[in-house]
């Protein structure tokens, strides 16, 4: 890795991400970016600028992409567009048509950042960060749904196998249909080396026992919680090994990672999260880890 970029890990320090204010959203059609319902402006400011505090109380620096003003109201969730490696970013195509122009936000980033861009997924291929996660520091889960495709994903993994990077991919469920953002990482996060909070019922199969032979112990979140949140309960960003940040107002899920021995750190994000389906997670682009 280099001194200012490089990522292989879900949990290592982090060190750095990427992240864009709240611009679009603000004034977005809640019914046309699939939200779930109106949104406080107000309020989800004041989320978003809690979780900010979060991390920058955790050590982490925040690189801000341009704030542009454009009418890409998701483009508050970062983690989507690119995916980091150690030896540079990946720029990725969302499955969802209205986030394609995000992908030129973080191409001008890298390039300003002089970030090497080793190669960008082309159509009809798509695949969303959100589908992507380590398992450790050569291996890389990646689930084909509604948001990345077969052609997409065959793309990355010839553009990550060329840095020596293996790709296991897994096939989600349906769920809610096209329009629900079901991520590979609305099932599980890793919360250090060798543990995990998962969604069992919905976990794809074979990922199960590929974590645990990853040597993964895992916590079975609750199926109530998860509902409730559309999936968020469970989507938490690690700063550290089991030092982890979550959204607030899920007291089970958040008593399977204290007992596991999991700092948890809590924002409130009805507004910022839950109608918008993104996380914690979803709202970083992680540019460093140690």
């Amino acid at each position: 890795m280099t001194g200012s970029f490089g990522v292989n890990s879900m949990v290592s320090p982090l060190i750095s991400v990427a992240m864009r204010a709240p611009g679009a959203i603000l004034s977005a059609d809640h019914e046309k970016w699939h939200y779930g319902k109106v949104l406080d402006d107000l309020a989800l400011v004041e989320q978003f600028n809690e979780f900010t505090r979060l991390l920058s109380s955790s050590g982490v620096e925040i690189i801000w992409l341009p704030d542009d003003a454009d009418e890409l109201a998701d483009s508050v969730f970062t983690y989507d567009p690119s995916f980091m490696l150690p030896s540079g970013a990946v720029l990725l195509r969302p499955g969802k048509e209205r986030r394609l122009g995000e992908v030129d936000v973080h191409r001008r980033f890298y390039q300003h950042a002089e970030i090497p861009i080793l190669g960008t997924i082309e159509a009809p291929g798509t695949i969303e960060g959100g589908d992507c996660f380590w398992l450790n520091e050569t291996t890389l889960a990646v689930g084909k749904g509604f948001r990345s495709n077969d052609v997409g994903i065959s793309q990355f993994r010839d553009l990550v196998s060329a840095e020596g990077i293996e790709v296991i991919q897994f096939d989600l469920p349906d769920y809610k249909g096209p329009d629900a953002c079901l991520h590979l990482m609305s099932l599980v996060s890793p919360l250090d080396s060798d543990l995990a909070i998962i969604f069992e019922p919905l976990l794809p199969a074979g990922l199960t026992a590929t974590l645990i032979d990853f040597g993964f112990e895992l916590l079975a979140a609750s199926e109530t919680e998860f509902e409730e949140s559309h999936g968020l309960s469970l989507n938490v960003l690690a700063t550290s090994p089991r030092q982890v940040i979550a959204i607030n107002g899920f007291p089970e899920t958040h008593r399977l990672m204290l007992e596991a021995g999991c700092s948890v750190s809590l924002f409130d994000g009805d507004e910022l999260c839950i109608p918008c389906e993104g996380g914690p997670t979803c709202l970083t682009r992680p540019i460093l880890r140690s």
